[in-house]
């Protein structure tokens, strides 16, 4: 198995030295009908009766990456991976971390402690088996890991996962915890680190400084501004993410979604590439687990 990262282990606040941070790219690797928004009109049932476009997507993405010199990490839903292995293998191939995000978008909140269990090693087994490198990473579809599922990271950590990154401490009506802590941190003492998606904390609240919904609706400067604050103030790097579907503009479009559905998934996506460009010029991006092998050591 390949290790993560041989270094001296960290408080997960502060890399080592005083280098120009780099910050953590991710992908969330699903495709444009199987987001949480449309749940309640589309059905895991339905998903092999639409047109997938994950894979010319997720190559636009590849490019994108190589064209900047960025890496990232790329949390890769299993149903897509036993439907389009080859994209896996290209993912790992490009350089890029391959990591877990479940099995079929559930909310784990809807799952038992059992069947969260499987969805997990299930889909680390699947990952590990097409892509052939190790696979230490998870995020739980919409963010819902938090206080409905207190035996979530347990059970990360019992199936062999070294991190999750499922945590959004912001106030929104679908996911977010506002009063978890804001960087890295080892959950209740145990082994495994949680690594929660940017924010910036202003007037007392926590700002939100990542993902592509967000940063589809807001104007790019605050971005900028928000990841410059986050390096060079407080000295921490940034966890950025975005899904393959948000680079494409000429998708379906959804009938039978509420109003707050459709602007929430199509607000401005001829626009997201264009922005992702100068996000991965603006600053230096790389992998979940090369960013933060200060957190941990593992063993091969």
């Amino acid at each position: 198995m390949t290790a993560v990262g041989k270094v001296p282990a960290g408080d997960g606040q502060h890399p080592p030295g005083h280098a120009p941070l780099v910050n953590a790219m991710s992908v969330d690797v699903e495709d444009y009908f199987q987001v949480q928004a449309f749940a309640r009109v589309i059905s895991p049932a339905q998903w092999d009766g639409f047109d997938c476009r994950v894979e010319a997507n997720v190559e636009r993405i590849l490019a994108q990456f190589e064209e900047t010199g960025a890496f990232g990490t790329f949390f890769t839903l299993g149903w897509i991976a036993e439907r389009h292995p080859a994209m896996v293998r290209r993912i790992v191939t490009a350089g890029h971390e391959l990591a877990s995000h479940g099995f079929g978008h559930q909310p784990i909140y809807s799952l038992t402690a059992g069947g969260f269990r499987e969805d997990v090693r299930r889909t680390r087994r699947m990952l590990e088996d097409i892509g052939g490198v190790a696979v230490r990473g998870y995020r739980a579809p919409t963010f819902s890991m938090g206080a409905r599922t207190p035996w979530a990271h347990d059970i990360l950590e019992a199936e062999g996962y070294l991190y999750s990154s499922s945590i959004y401490p912001i106030q929104h009506d679908l996911y977010g915890d506002p009063h978890a802590p804001r960087f890295p941190h080892r959950i209740g003492g145990r082994g495994l680190w949680e690594m929660p998606m940017t924010t910036v904390r202003i007037g007392g609240r926590n700002l939100p400084c990542a993902g592509g919904g967000y940063f589809r609706l807001l104007p790019y400067r605050l971005f900028r501004s928000g990841v410059r604050r986050l390096n060079a103030a407080e000295r921490k790097p940034a966890i950025f993410y975005f899904h393959p579907w948000e680079v494409d503009p000429g998708q379906p479009r959804m009938v039978g979604v509420s109003r707050l559905a459709r602007f929430r998934h199509y607000v401005n996506l001829g626009e997201m590439s264009g922005r992702m460009d100068r996000l991965l010029r603006d600053f230096k991006w790389d992998r979940m687990d090369r960013v933060f092998a200060h957190c941990w050591q593992t063993e091969e």
